[in-house]
């Protein structure tokens, strides 16, 4: 109630009844706050509430809102999430702000570096254009680099195994401006184990001088051109350095770009313009800061996040720390709780907006929609969500859906994807 409530109702003066009020939150019996539809339309109007009346209000309130969706099978949730991710037809974006978008969802998630570019960037962006993103990584939006350390070898006596670059190096980006998740990254170490001679000499340049182009760092190091460029996507492959530009990577992956073959239109400079340097993970953001991060990251991928979607990442912490933030978001209103996907234990948590786009999807009829996606895709949830053994994300394989339920996995897609130019 209002303080001109109680003024009518104990017939004292309206300083009193404030005073006293103000009294009693200072002891922490009441709360003040707007908690009717009445408050919310009036202007400047104060409410008051007892605090244990409004834990049982807010408690009431969060179980009637759980109870307002009924949940949808894992194939729904599929059908649905081949949408929230853009990938069913129609629904890819396009342009900067698709890209950005994009990145968004995408951030955080590992995956081979040949296939961003190959499989998954492209089924989400119409018309794919890889200078946006060049531009995105150069004017410090965008960076990217491997997050998780290499595998350690079975022995541990045994000597460190050696790092070989290749294009199938996990690789994942993120957004500078919202990464404190990345505060959570285990981080490559800084141990030399593994590196070569070449890599290790390029490691103390770059910590010497700092980021340096490409010729700086032949010149500096006085080695060949294609040496430099072996260690470079050696340290790469071992999560050691970046570059302003993923146009850097792209002229290490690209075997026509190393051999410098090319003419016309597709000609590309065989050394990217942007530099490199120390990929060093920051680890300034407090530690429930970084959780909330990581939480806000997944749902923006997933939409709803529980205990088997967390699985798919790679650098998510324990599944308790992550309830505990989950349900420190949905105090705050900021997620919903609920069950919304069938068939699966544990606490579930999502986005509002999420959770009315499940609801309008439930209402659609079944149009036998395919959708092609690649082992590496985010959406290779083969084993995860649905019955049936793992398809490993290196293994080069392609899934198909219909309606949201794999029905056939194979070496190469039935209908080639747009490949990045």
């Amino acid at each position: 109630m209002t303080a001109f409530e109680l003024v009518e109702l104990l017939g004292l003066p309206i300083a009193v009844v404030e005073n006293g009020l103000a009294r009693l939150e200072g002891d922490g019996v009441v709360l003040r706050g707007s908690y009717t539809d009445y408050a919310s339309r009036a202007q400047n109007v104060t409410e008051w509430c007892e605090r244990h009346v409004l834990a049982r209000i807010h408690r009431q309130t969060l179980g009637r809102l759980r109870r307002e969706i009924a949940p949808v099978t894992a194939a729904g949730f599929l059908r649905w999430l081949l949408r929230w991710q853009h990938v069913a037809p129609g629904a890819p974006l396009a342009g900067e702000r698709g890209t950005i978008e994009v990145m968004r969802q995408l951030q955080g998630f590992e995956a081979p570096a040949n296939a961003w570019e190959l499989q998954i960037l492209p089924r989400r962006i119409a018309g794919y254009d890889p200078k946006i993103l060049d531009r995105l990584c150069l004017g410090g939006m965008v960076g990217w680099g491997r997050l998780t350390p290499r595998a350690p070898a079975a022995d541990a006596a045994a000597p460190a195994r050696r790092v070989l670059p290749s294009s199938i190096a996990p690789i994942a980006f993120f957004l500078r401006e919202d990464a404190d998740w990345l505060a959570l990254a285990p981080g490559a170490g800084k141990d030399l184990a593994g590196l070569s001679a070449a890599p290790r000499e390029i490691l103390a340049w770059l910590a010497d001088r700092g980021a340096s182009f490409f010729a700086d760092i032949v010149r500096g190091t006085r080695r060949l051109k294609a040496e430099v460029e072996t260690a470079l996507w050696e340290l790469v492959a071992a999560g050691r350095v970046t570059a302003d530009d993923f146009d850097n990577l792209r002229a290490l992956v690209d075997p026509r770009r190393r051999a410098g073959q090319g003419r016309g239109r597709a000609h590309r400079p065989r050394h990217s313009t942007g530099r490199w340097s120390l990929f060093d993970l920051p680890g300034e953001a407090p530690r429930h800061e970084a959780l909330e991060s990581a939480c806000q990251m997944m749902l923006d991928r997933y939409g709803v996040v529980f205990r088997e979607v967390v699985m798919r990442e790679s650098i998510a912490p324990s599944w308790r720390e992550i309830l505990v933030t989950l349900r420190r978001l949905e105090d705050r209103g900021e997620v919903r709780g609920g069950r919304f996907v069938d068939g699966f234990l544990g606490e579930q948590f999502a986005l509002p907006i999420a959770v009315e786009s499940l609801r309008a999807l439930r209402g659609e009829a079944s149009s036998g929609e395919i959708v092609t996606v690649a082992a590496a895709d985010p959406l290779n949830l083969i084993g995860i969500l649905t019955p049936g053994e793992r398809v490993a994300s290196l293994s080069g394989k392609f899934i198909m859906y219909r309606d949201g339920v794999p029905f056939r996995v194979d070496e190469r897609p039935p209908v080639p994807l747009a490949l990045a130019r």
